[in-house]
């Protein structure tokens, strides 16, 4: 296995990281509808810009979760226009770079209309739901959310890109989010190793399902939001009916993993 991105020293660099990526997606030429020529560097880019727009948009779901199970109001105004703009916002505070735009001329340009899209029809399936009056806990969750949202991009790629929200094993309750062998490595055996600088993304070339792929794999921490359903005391039911997993602010529970096939 050829390792393409490892540890990076510390956050600082680990910023400069995605702010690279963002610039060098910007510049990469028109691939048209394949990936054939672009170097290890350039598919690198291209995932860590999907793995954050994919972030920068279920923040926005977390982050409404109030709002969304508020009963006592029915039009949210929680568009799809709306989630999309918001994405914009987080993505370019997350990379200090606008989001690069969403065309057919190059692999990141495809990803980004990809994502979008598949933001756009998401969104648009969950409106009855979010604006039902009367009803407080909608069920519509930052992991569903992003489940369905991956959904959505991996058709849309056709069979150029994948992307999936997977955590540890112990703490995953949707089994199709369930890492696989590669992931699972990389969780166990590099983001939860003491040195691992936290943010930090990893890449390699690696069997997906048999077939060859560049493999990018971005980790993700418990914050306050998240700890309402996976936080203490461990087994309680959260709001959801499952069980919480006594997670602690700012250990490692999830990730973001990218697929870009050969």
């Amino acid at each position: 296995m050829t390792i393409v991105n490892t540890r990076r020293q510390c956050g600082i660099l680990a910023l400069m990281g995605i702010v690279f990526s963002a610039m060098l997606v910007a510049a990469l030429p028109a691939k048209g509808a394949g990936v054939e020529g672009l170097t290890d560097a350039e598919k690198n880019a291209v995932a860590s810009q999907a793995a954050t727009l994919f972030r920068s948009a279920r923040a926005v779901i977390s982050k409404n979760q109030g709002l969304i199970n508020d009963a006592s109001k029915g039009d949210k105004g929680l568009t799809a226009d709306a989630v999309i703009a918001a994405a914009k916002e987080n993505y370019k505070k997350a990379t200090d770079e606008d989001l690069p735009a969403a065309d057919n001329s190059s692999i990141g340009g495809q990803a980004t209309a990809a994502m979008l899209d598949g933001v756009t029809v998401v969104m648009n399936q969950a409106q009855d739901l979010i604006n039902e009056e009367g009803k407080g806990f909608k069920g519509f969750l930052p992991a569903i959310f992003a489940k369905q949202v991956a959904d959505e991009f991996t058709k849309n790629m056709q069979g150029t890109m994948a992307i999936k929200l997977t955590a540890p094993k112990s703490y995953v309750r949707n089994r199709a989010n369930r890492p696989d062998d590669w992931e699972h490595d990389v969780i166990e055996n590099y983001f939860k190793t003491p040195g691992w600088e936290q943010g930090a993304t990893h890449s390699a070339q690696a069997q997906h399902k048999g077939n060859d792929a560049f493999r990018f794999i971005l980790p993700e921490y418990y914050k306050e939001s998240c700890l309402k359903c996976h936080g203490e005391p461990k087994g309680e039911l959260d709001i959801t009916g499952g069980k919480m997993e006594g997670g602690k602010l700012g250990e490692l529970g999830g990730a973001i993993s990218v697929v870009i096939f050969d």
